[in-house]
């Protein structure tokens, strides 16, 4: 292994937590860290750059605690196996160059790995629905099999990049399955989970990720449709300091948000919804239930 990318060891600090299930019934929440461009950037109106310094010393603070950052599939897969007490969801959204250039090299240094949310329809183009702010160049299809070769995970964040809450059965379909195919063409495998654009959501989407076959989807404060398919993640910023992430780390531990259970599998809150297009015996359409605003941080979203 290259000298730049040799994993760093540094001593656990605390011992491990048990992920046990809750007393609600259900297993709590895993704790995921929502990115989305790495670089140097003195133009950044919706916080959504963290410099190469930045994350390096959040990846530095992790190993001092003895937390592991992994991508998605592999942390639901391994708390399905009762093995994930010291793992960390680290998601990057929107599929930026600088993954591959910044945020890959000091992962692996690290001994992380991250799923990177890409944009199917956009391959190789820029961030136009961000109105302020820097352009910012999106990975080729070369890039996507570039990360994914460094062992990080690609999920889907739709094919453009739109407020799927607003969108027609048809364009929803679309960016849901449509944007699955498309990366299972460039990269050999089809993507497990998926990624709300500006973390919107409502039980039509959710339904329709699940139909489309995602083992799971990331929001960001997702209410009462929290579950497998609409994961809640926390912001993580250039601001974010060690002291920063503490506190969003004992905030994450008391408020212990559960993922619903039943006889052993995660329960879908938004399970009586349908799929786009879907209607009920008497030929009406089930009622999909009011979107859900994504958290509140300072005037940022999932974008």
């Amino acid at each position: 292994m290259p000298a730049d990318t040799a994993p760093v060891r540094v001593p656990a600090r605390r011992p491990a937590a048990r992920d046990t299930l809750s007393r609600r019934g259900g297993r709590t929440a895993p704790w995921v860290l929502m990115y989305h461009s790495v670089g140097e950037c003195a133009d950044d109106p919706y916080l959504i750059t963290v410099s190469p310094d930045r994350l390096e010393r959040q990846l530095t603070w992790l190993n001092r605690r003895g937390l592991t950052g992994v991508g998605m599939a592999e942390l639901l897969r391994a708390r399905a196996e009762g093995r994930g007490n010291r793992l960390v969801g680290l998601t990057f959204d929107d599929g930026y160059t600088d993954f591959v250039e910044h945020a890959v090299p000091l992962l692996r240094r690290y001994g992380h790995t991250a799923t990177v949310f890409v944009l199917p329809g956009r391959l190789g183009g820029g961030n136009e629905w961000d109105e302020l702010g820097p352009r910012k160049t999106l990975l080729t299809e070369e890039g996507i099999r570039a990360a994914a070769a460094a062992g990080m995970e690609i999920g889907s964040h739709g094919l453009v990049h739109q407020d799927l809450t607003e969108t027609a059965d048809e364009v929803l379909t679309d960016e849901v399955r449509g944007s699955r195919d498309r990366l299972q063409e460039i990269t050999g495998a089809a993507p497990e989970g998926f990624c709300y654009p500006y973390g919107k959501v409502d039980a039509r989407v959710v339904n329709a990720v699940l139909a489309a076959g995602y083992t799971y989807g990331c929001a960001v404060a997702a209410g009462p449709l929290t579950g497998t398919h609409a994961l809640p993640r926390a912001y993580v910023g250039e601001r974010d300091t060690d002291a920063r992430l503490h506190l969003k780390r004992l905030r994450h531990l008391l408020l212990r948000r559960t993922l619903p259970y039943e006889a052993g599998h995660a329960a879908l809150p938004y399970a009586r919804g349908a799929a786009p297009g879907a209607r009920d015996r008497a030929g009406t359409r089930p009622a999909e239930g009011p979107p859900v605003p994504p958290e509140p941080r300072g005037g940022q979203d999932g974008r």
